[in-house]
């Protein structure tokens, strides 16, 4: 599986601009400055397919968790990095990302949050989810991330995968 090809979508450029020009113009003390830009730096990279940048900005043991319906397959949690390499395998297989926009995202200390909204088709059925809101929680040691903690609309997104 080549993970690289997984992971790009049409919207990499979209959403690397989005996270570089439309936050954090709040003032941050140089913690909470090296946590804002590990996260968005870890959020492009994803963007881009980068996957070199993606596990230097992970440590060995991040925990990723995806808040919602246990029937999707990428929802639960995920500890490790190479694990959670695998896992992003099996979400970009299933869901096409088609709108990314990040529409705030802060830090404070080692927590970031990110909110958005989001839009993607399903492989398993072809079915469009419809645009929904995201929320982020993560945490940073060492300017390496150790939670990713994801919330979105998994009702929405499990009707367009269960094809209803």
């Amino acid at each position: 599986m080549d993970r690289r090809a997984l992971l790009k979508t049409p919207l990499a450029g979209a959403l690397a601009i989005s996270l570089a020009t439309g936050v954090g113009a709040q003032e941050m003390d140089k913690t909470s400055q090296a946590s804002f830009d590990t996260v968005i730096g870890f959020m492009a990279a994803m963007g881009s397919g980068d996957i070199e940048t993606m596990k230097a900005l992970m440590a060995d043991d991040m925990v990723w968790h995806n808040e919602g319906d246990e029937s999707l397959p990428w929802i639960g949690e995920t500890v490790g990095k190479q694990n959670i390499l695998q896992f992003l395998g099996v979400f970009s297989s299933n869901l096409s990302v088609t709108k990314w926009e990040t529409k705030d995202a802060f830090a404070s200390g080692d927590t970031v949050a990110v909110f958005g909204r989001k839009n993607g088709i399903t492989t398993n059925s072809g079915k469009e989810v419809g645009e929904f809101t995201f929320a982020l929680r993560a945490k940073v040691r060492n300017e390496q991330i150790v939670l990713w903690n994801w919330f979105e609309d998994s009702f929405a997104v499990s009707k367009a995968y269960q094809g209803n």
